[in-house]
């Protein structure tokens, strides 16, 4: 067709087509841009060209004028040509957006290329040219731009990143009516941008949520579902609130698709910890999932500008402030997170904005050893804390860290920090507000080991914390350690293992650049994709089997993100290639036998839980405790003693004292929980949330003193006779355990050729279960207490360590992991919601009906000025019957020969076809008839019950009663 499209005296081909449309007005005409600047106007009816445009610079695109009259076209050499149809000669005016206006009437110098122009009209005022490129070749270095031109007024946008395409949003889907456009569609690279064209300055709409593909990657999250009804409200508050100046007041302006039936009325929030040290939460109800409010925890630090001015110590080279665990109180709102770098942040919810002078922080010494008695360097084992003292709490350092520069006299570091917290007046916003900072300090020149377990209590006001170690327990009220243990001093005598002691070290020597280490922090380089560009690797908790006096290349203990650190990690956290061997494969036994201890060299915690309940056989009543679980399989009570609530409650101390009593499973621990003797969970005890940045009135503060904060559950109104099961879940098993007997009643073997990765009490259908994943991609759920199987599914083979790091339950059969750095992927083990998930999803496409058409008036709809339409079916082809047009050429089979049998056998099978398509056809038609006859007969005898009704009613009545 192109040799008919340019004209005669042209022989060349004119390129490529890069613009193809239809005049707005009359549909039988159609505009064909070539590359090399030839525009023609085809007549689809006469099937010849009316009109040639032609131009010296390439083409890039071409836009219409809503009139048909006019057209635009974007040139390679950053101009723009405005055509008169049927003055194909010359343009009837050329632009140069960016160019410089030279004297003298010479041609401006030339630009970059204008990759795509539209062209929008209003009714009460100038036309939009909206356009991409453009730019002059002297603003190196400048980012993309888009430019809008309205009127006189030019706006150049800056973008971020290059644009790909940009579509313009107008109010009307008819071309060839007054477009009013509203916004303008920005199609980045890495990034999705909506220009408001309706207020000045064309500021840009903030996005629901990010929709880069290089957000920060997510390290952890939790799952909380039927949460507080007012919890998704306040921090969507507090969220919208945090919105930058310089956005469009308006509504996101693209709305699509519908939400399916929502049948699930309890609200669901997931927290995601990032790499970036920020947590977002999300409100997940249902199937939504929108943003609700995003903290940052790494504003407390202080960044380090260059290479020389890093933290203080080496441990961590990259994503420093990455989130590795999550602790929240729903109920209460406290929210206790701890990061990469060994430090913890407990943050308390507010609505007031704050400024916080002195930062408070605390620095804990968290190590032990095992030395000989006879070395006379070796340290002093520190005694069991007695019930009236407890360890030396750190002094809180609200300047700069005087301790930081304490070092060895051979040059080792000592009671230093990972980070350096600022030392400077720090706002804010509403949200969460910084209550308290821990960080765990280098002692003798060994790095702080990465936290392994956290939990928060609002009710008692501490924090516990523990690592490969110890256990820290702090008093974030009085801001005051309370505990600081290595984790065979919480056994006392009662010690069931034997370890090997250590040998001494009396100096610590570098020898050629070279550290005894034995350090935690290890990490896996299969964590995030391939595709980020620095290899970042999960920040995974395990244990280190490294022999005492193994020289350790410095490098290898920097920075728990380092690929080149391999080390052997002791399940569950080891992954082996293969998953489904048997435990004789394992790197040791998981049994918690004596012989199997004999090669352990640290035992972390693995599991931490507040609780009111009995301590010891003896107990007849329950009372706070912490219940603390390790990677040996063993569970020991810590017995908490709190002095009464209101101002008593800051000036007396908490005391701390282990209860003596040890419970052992096969396998790390991994879960706790309490059931009352109904089999209702007995939920840890809470304080309410209240704002605590407004002052109190005297009878609130009357209440607050006697206000002691209990658990909710049923167990709070029992009798002191009445019992309580332990549900503890282990790698291998689950016990339930009868207190305060301590009598195991119930006990279940989970696997026995893998191992649990993640075990939850949840609440499912007004019942409590045990939801467990283990390794081999299996799940399963176990009543409670009895521990009865009740589901054993396949569902997932474990493939990377970011699934094992991320896996969670939650009430009411939910459950989600982390498919890559930025998805996350729910599902549910709840026939209730399997039977309703297809009416919980959405729509993509809302059917919206079609706006009415212009009105042509009547002058246009006499003289023939509107629009035309133009029926193609009728010009392209013989859609009565199915045939192609007669003007193309058509094979015709013979009558003989194989292409006779194949052309017969062919009509026949097209004939069939049809006759099937008809009586599918007829059978449709039928079917309506018969449902529009049947609500035709339901209408009748629905109006003839109503007649009856009336006529019954005024059967009786005489005329004038009516």
């Amino acid at each position: 067709m192109w040799n008919k499209a340019i004209e005669l005296s042209s022989k060349s081909h004119p390129g490529p087509i890069v613009h193809i449309s239809d005049n707005p007005m009359d549909e039988g005409k159609l505009l064909i841009g070539f590359e090399s600047g030839t525009v023609v106007l085809w007549d689809l009816k006469s099937k010849k060209a009316d009109y040639r445009y032609t131009h010296d610079e390439a083409i890039h695109s071409v836009a219409w004028h809503h009139e048909g009259k006019q057209f635009i076209c974007s040139h390679s050499d950053g101009t723009l040509t405005i055509w008169n149809v049927k003055s194909p000669t010359k343009p009837f005016q050329t632009i140069t957006p960016h160019g410089k206006q030279l004297k003298d009437g010479k041609k401006p110098e030339p630009c970059k290329p204008i990759l795509k122009v539209e062209y929008k009209t209003t009714r009460a005022g100038e036309p939009f040219i909206i356009l991409s490129g453009g730019l002059s070749y002297d603003t190196v270095g400048r980012r993309p731009c888009l430019t809008v031109m309205h009127g006189k007024s030019t706006a150049v946008l800056e973008m971020d990143y290059s644009i790909v395409d940009f579509l313009t949003l107008c109010e009307t889907p008819y071309p060839n009516d007054f477009q009013e456009p509203y916004a303008v569609v920005v199609l980045l690279e890495k990034d999705l941008v909506l220009i408001d064209l309706a207020q000045n300055g064309y500021p840009i709409f903030e996005n629901p949520y990010p929709l880069t593909i290089h957000e920060s990657p997510v390290t952890c999250c939790e799952y909380f579902a039927d949460c507080p009804v007012d919890l998704i409200p306040a921090l969507y508050s507090v969220g919208a609130r945090q919105k930058r100046q310089g956005y469009s007041k308006k509504e996101w302006p693209i709305s699509g698709g519908n939400w399916g039936l929502i049948t699930q009325s309890y609200p669901e929030i997931i927290i995601t910890g990032h790499a970036d040290g920020s947590i977002k939460f999300w409100d997940a109800s249902a199937i939504t999932l929108q943003v609700l409010y995003k903290l940052k925890t790494a504003k407390v630090f202080e960044k380090s500008r260059n290479k020389d001015d890093r933290p203080n110590t080496d441990i961590v080279d990259e994503d420093p402030y990455a989130i590795q665990i999550i602790s929240w109180c729903p109920e209460s709102r406290m929210l206790c997170i701890a990061g990469v770098s060994a430090h913890v942040i407990i943050y308390r919810f507010s609505k007031q904005e704050v400024t916080a002078e002195v930062i408070p922080m605390l620095e804990v010494r968290l190590l032990y050893e095992i030395n000989d008695v006879e070395s006379p360097d070796g340290e002093q084992v520190p005694p069991l804390p007695t019930p009236g003292t407890g360890s030396n709490p750190q002094s809180i350092v609200p300047q700069s860290h005087p301790s930081t520069s304490s070092s060895s006299s051979d040059g080792l570091r000592d009671n230093v920090p990972c980070l350096k917290v600022k030392n400077s007046p720090l706002k804010q916003s509403p949200g969460y507000q910084i209550e308290l900072v821990i960080q765990l300090v280098w002692v003798s020149g060994e790095p702080p080991q990465q936290i392994t377990s956290l939990a928060v209590n609002s009710a008692y006001g501490l924090v516990v914390f523990g690592n490969c170690n110890g256990i820290a327990m702090v008093d974030y009220l009085q801001k005051t350690v309370l505990l600081n243990l290595g984790t065979i001093e919480l056994y006392g005598s009662n010690d069931p293992y034997r370890r090997e002691p250590r040998s001494p070290r009396k100096t610590r020597q570098p020898s050629g650049g070279m550290l005894t280490v034995a350090s935690c922090m290890c990490g896996l380089s299969n964590l995030y994709s391939e595709s980020v560009k620095k290899l970042r690797t999960s920040y995974i908790t395990g244990l280190c089997d490294i022999n005492e006096g193994t020289m350790v290349p410095e490098d290898r203990c920097k920075s728990p993100t380092s690929a080149k650190m391999s080390r052997k990690l002791s399940l569950p956290t080891e992954l082996k290639p293969d998953l489904d061997v048997k435990d004789n494969s394992f790197s040791r036994s998981r049994s918690s036998s004596v012989t199997s201890i004999d090669k352990e060299t640290r035992e972390a915690i693995s599991a931490l839980h507040f609780c009111e309940t009995f301590t010891r056989k003896s107990d007849t009543s329950p009372s706070p405790c912490l219940w603390v679980g390790t990677t040996l399989g063993t569970v020991l009570v810590i017995v908490l003693n709190l002095p009464p609530g209101g101002e008593q409650r800051l000036l007396q101390p908490v005391i701390v004292s282990p209860s003596g009593t040890i419970l052992r499973l096969k396998g790390a621990i991994l879960r706790m929980a309490f059931l009352d003797t109904t089999g209702s969970l007995v939920p840890p005890a809470h304080e309410p949330w209240r704002e605590h940045n407004v002052a109190e009135d005297k009878d609130e503060k009357d209440k607050s003193k006697k206000r002691r904060p209990v658990s909710v559950s049923p167990s709070s109104s029992q009798e002191i006779s009445e019992n309580q099961y332990a549900v503890i879940c282990s790698e291998k098993q689950a016990k339930v355990i009868s207190l305060p007997s301590q009598n195991c009643i119930y006990k279940q073997n989970i696997t026995e050729t893998s191992f649990v990765l993640r075990g939850d009490i949840v609440s499912l259908s007004n019942s409590i279960c045990l939801a467990c994943f283990c390794a081999n991609g299996h799940i399963m759920t176990f009543s409670l207490p009895s521990l009865r199987p009740l589901l054993d599914v396949y569902y997932l083979p474990l493939t990377n360590m970011r699934i094992a790091r991320t896996f969670c339950f939650t009430n009411n059969g939910q459950a989600l992991y982390l498919v890559s750095p930025t998805e996350i992927q729910r599902l549910t083990y709840s026939q209730e919601t399997c039977e309703n998930l297809q009416e919980m999803l959405g729509e993509l496409f809302t059917p919206v009906e079609t706006p009415e058409a212009p009105n042509r008036g009547f002058f246009k709809g006499l003289f023939g000025g509107g629009a035309q339409s133009l029926d193609r079916e009728e010009l392209f082809g013989e859609s009565a019957s199915g045939k192609a047009s007669r003007s193309l050429a058509q094979h015709i089979p013979g009558p003989g020969g194989i292409e006779g049998v194949k052309g017969a056998a062919s009509g026949v099978v097209g004939e069939l076809a049809r006759a099937r398509l008809a009586l599918d056809e007829r059978g449709q038609k039928l079917g309506e008839l018969e449902e529009k006859t049947a609500a035709m007969l339901y209408s009748a005898d629905s109006f003839s019950k109503h007649a009856h009704e009336m006529m019954l009613k005024y059967k009786d009545k005489k005329w004038y009663q009516f």
